[in-house]
């Protein structure tokens, strides 16, 4: 039997790769005759541009720019396809990780540093920019990016406004004149891992927001702040960014980016899956094993776990699906993609053990896995 191991990234706990290291070492201490292949992934989250440099073989490169604060940080991306492409990691720049809770503060997080890299992308010559957009630290609809770009956001006296996002409260017309010419010649591609829209409810001011630092009062400042740019930008373009599927991605800069440099949102695991050629592998396996650290109806929407479900479906490959957590009752809708679903946890503990102890746990729960199998064979 050949085992394709395949799992998202255990957020706050392991990364991708790790996780499927602890899958593998917890089937190789089983009594099952296996062989087995580590095939992390990502699906425009924290960690997916790394996964997909690496997978084909690219070369990482480095750059110093801003962090949120505009602070001098260390970032990197990679070039792939023989130079042609750029894969940049917007966290890399612009990350959560660079920031202490105490200065998380989204009205005054900028995303200047990841336009940082774009322009350093296409200084290396690149025709065409991917970007991962998760564990971002900013909701600024992508004006930093955008800023560093070579766009100008003026207020009602012409003046540049520089206090970005803060300062788009008073954003009166957008100047797109200095645009860095090069990106006339260059496609971007924005990999999304949700499907949040601009603006609302369920927009990246109110669902994001509290992620990044904002209060109640911040996220409120922040929607009509992002409401009153997307209504900026459809007077001057016509596009309507609260239409836009994914346009709450990274604090809106999805929608930024779509609506001022046409850039393309693309379904994050379907575009990885393809680009890292996962069906090459999957044609050789009998069964798959992926995991994250929730598995739930909203794993459905697109995450990595239903990319991978839904092509080993395709060629009748069962699927066993480990998670920190998983529904209590069956979900014929999950049933459908997961032949099993197993929860990894070791009887109810606090979430800061569960996550210190997720490797373990995978090892423990793949090990038993492998065992079962052994007894009584595949799903």
């Amino acid at each position: 039997m050949h085992i394709l191991i395949a799992p998202n990234a255990f957020k706050h706990a392991l990364d991708a790769p790790d996780v499927a290291a602890s899958i593998q070492k917890g089937l190789a201490a089983s009594q099952l005759s296996c062989t087995a292949e580590c095939f992390p992934i990502g699906d425009g989250g924290n960690g997916t541009g790394r996964l997909i440099i690496e997978r084909c073989k690219g070369t990482f490169i480095h750059a110093r720019v801003k962090d949120p604060l505009g602070r001098p940080v260390s970032a990197s991306f990679g070039l792939i396809e023989n130079g042609r492409t750029a894969v940049i990691e917007m966290a890399d720049a612009s990350g959560l990780h660079l920031l202490t809770p105490e200065t998380l503060n989204p009205l005054h997080a900028s995303s200047y540093g990841t336009g940082e890299l774009v322009r350093a992308a296409l200084d290396k010559g690149v025709t065409h920019v991917v970007i991962g957009m998760g564990g971002s630290a900013t909701v600024d609809g992508g004006s930093g990016i955008l800023a560093a770009l070579g766009v100008r956001f003026l207020d009602r006296q012409g003046q540049p406004i520089l206090d970005l996002p803060y300062g788009l409260q008073r954003l009166h017309a957008i100047d797109r004149s200095a645009v860095d010419e090069r990106l006339k010649n260059c496609r971007i591609t924005i990999l999304c891992d949700v499907l949040n829209p601009l603006l609302g409810e369920n927009g990246a001011a109110r669902i994001f927001g509290p992620q990044k630092g904002a209060n109640p009062e911040m996220v409120e400042q922040l929607e009509d702040t992002l409401r009153h740019y997307a209504g900026v930008i459809f007077a001057e373009t016509g596009i309507n960014l609260a239409d836009i599927r994914s346009g709450g991605v990274a604090g809106g800069a999805s929608a930024g980016l779509y609506g001022l440099l046409e850039a393309t949102l693309a379904n994050g695991i379907d575009y990885f899956l393809d680009l890292t050629r996962f069906d090459e592998s999957l044609a050789k396996s009998d069964l798959v094993i992926t995991a994250e650290g929730s598995i739930d109806t909203q794993t459905l929407e697109g995450k990595g776990p239903f990319g991978v479900a839904s092509r080993a479906k395709n060629r009748n490959i069962p699927v066993i699906g480990l998670a920190g957590k998983v529904p209590v009752e069956d979900h014929p809708a999950l049933k459908q993609y997961f032949d099993v679903l197993l929860a990894i946890g070791n009887g109810p503990v606090p979430l800061e053990e569960a996550l210190r102890t997720t490797s373990q746990n995978l090892v423990r729960s793949a090990t038993q896995l492998g065992d079962l199998i052994a007894q009584f064979g595949r799903p």
